[in-house]
């Protein structure tokens, strides 16, 4: 297997600042690379909070803090991640922006270096086939919020090697993670369950099933889920659930993948969850 010493995280965001913490927090060197000084200052910030909140609650001491952020190397240039050994990419969920990144990628990782894709519902062979290096790809998908979430989905396409698969199994098992195998299909094992769940949760609220706040205390306390499916669609954002409901309604064509109506209409109207203020909930 290849030898994970540095590694280079592209994309600053929620989900890429996640991976570079966990990965700088399990002992690698860490490059995090954002388009821009303002999206990677606001990344790094958000490490820094994140990892300063736990030294307040006593789950972290200072110094482990120091060290952890001491181990990340910001950058806004591609050709500094000149020397992974391995990158995950964490950039918006397009298949033609991922693919051109990967491409000028080629130009710039060493060739044995091992590349992965944080996507949680685009085709890896497809982006893979883009790249110089097919056999060295692999899908590499994380949970938010990234240090919180223990599992992480692991997703080899008919190109991929054994050993490149076994190299990022372990990489994900190094970070405190339990790696799961999963196929090259849309919404790979977790959302292929759990999207179709959410999307029953709109639809019985639609229906007149249930009201919001009867679905979520049913599911929160009859099955035990921290979350209710609706809660939960306001945590994701329901613009990314649309999304992910799209890709796997045109892959498999079943009615249980289709959007409902409602979730179109409220992406349609700007109410998206947490993140603009109201969704299922209001936030404001």
């Amino acid at each position: 297997m290849t030898t994970i010493k540095k590694v280079g995280v592209v994309g600053c965001g929620l989900m890429g600042s996640g991976i570079a913490q966990v990965v700088a927090a399990a002992g690698y060197d860490t490059i995090v690379r954002e388009v821009d000084d303002t999206r990677l200052a606001e990344g790094v910030a958000s490490i820094d909070g994140f990892l300063s909140k736990g030294v307040e609650r006593g789950k972290l001491s200072a110094e482990k803090r120091d060290q952890v952020l001491a181990r990340i190397q910001p950058t806004t240039r591609l050709a500094d991640l000149s020397e992974v050994d391995l990158v995950v990419e964490a950039v918006i969920e397009d298949l033609d922006v991922k693919k051109a990144l990967f491409v000028e990628l080629d130009g710039v990782l060493p060739t044995e270096a091992i590349r992965c894709s944080n996507t949680s519902s685009l085709c890896i062979t497809e982006i893979a086939a883009a790249t110089a290096q097919p056999q060295r790809f692999v899908g590499l998908h994380f949970f938010s919020p990234v240090p919180l979430m223990g599992v992480v989905e692991i997703i080899p396409t008919l190109m991929t090697s054994a050993e490149s698969t076994a190299t990022v199994t372990e990489f994900g098992r190094s970070l405190g993670k339990t790696p799961i195998l999963a196929p090259d299909r849309p919404g790979f094992i977790v959302n292929r369950l759990l999207v179709p769940y959410l999307l029953d949760a709109i639809r019985a609220l639609e229906e007149g099933v249930a009201t919001r706040d009867d679905i979520d205390t049913g599911m929160k306390l009859g099955c035990g889920h921290p979350m209710g499916p609706l809660e939960l669609l306001d945590f994701v954002g329901l613009d990314t659930t649309y999304y992910i409901a799209n890709i796997m309604y045109g892959e498999f064509r079943e009615k249980r993948f289709a959007a409902p109506p409602l979730l179109r209409r409220m992406v349609l109207a700007g109410h998206l969850g947490r993140k603009s203020g109201r969704g299922f909930y209001d936030y404001e």
